[in-house]
């Protein structure tokens, strides 16, 4: 999985392991993450294993899934990226998370781009789409500074979601 591995000046972003369950189970549980991205429900360890299991099959089928985000000055783990299935739609979609501490210094948007390079150049994809719930403006911002526009708000499980979109240059 080495060619898996996408890195920047700042960051390494490999595929999330399932030896680091307690990671992503930890991460995913915080309420600076769950508020927006599970809808403030605190997952169970089971689901957290599920979507690591689900997230091997991905990379190791699809060569896509959620790169863990680890900074490469310090080691630490500061969240996750990736290509993930949401709304039915056709693609994945592109997803960022980040710990509370690690957010506002532009990791998201760094990582966010290594993947959008990734799935435009070695995927092949033609576009990309980006969902945030309406309230979470810092998501939205980062969507804009990597270029996606706006193309819909859906009220989805009767919460506004804002769609964003990225079409290959």
């Amino acid at each position: 999985m080495q060619s898996l591995i996408l890195s920047s000046p700042r960051l390494q972003l490999s595929p999330f392991p399932m030896e680091e369950l307690e990671h992503f189970h930890k991460m995913n549980t915080s309420p600076f993450v769950r508020q927006y991205l599970w809808d403030d429900e605190i997952i169970t360890v089971e689901l957290a294993a599920q979507i690591l299991a689900q997230n091997a099959q991905h990379f190791e089928e699809d060569r896509y899934g959620l790169w863990k985000i680890t900074h490469k000055e310090t080691d630490a783990f500061i969240g996750y990226a990736g290509l993930w299935f949401f709304f039915e739609e056709s693609q994945p979609q592109l997803i960022y998370a980040l710990q509370a501490d690690a957010a506002g210094n532009g990791y998201a948007t760094e990582a966010a781009q290594l993947v959008i390079d990734y799935a435009f150049q070695a995927l092949g994809f033609e576009y990309l789409i980006a969902a945030t719930d309406e309230p979470h403006l810092a998501s939205q911002s980062v969507a804009q500074r990597l270029g996606m526009l706006q193309n819909r708000i859906e009220t989805l499980d009767g919460k506004a979601t804002v769609f964003f979109r990225l079409e290959k240059k």
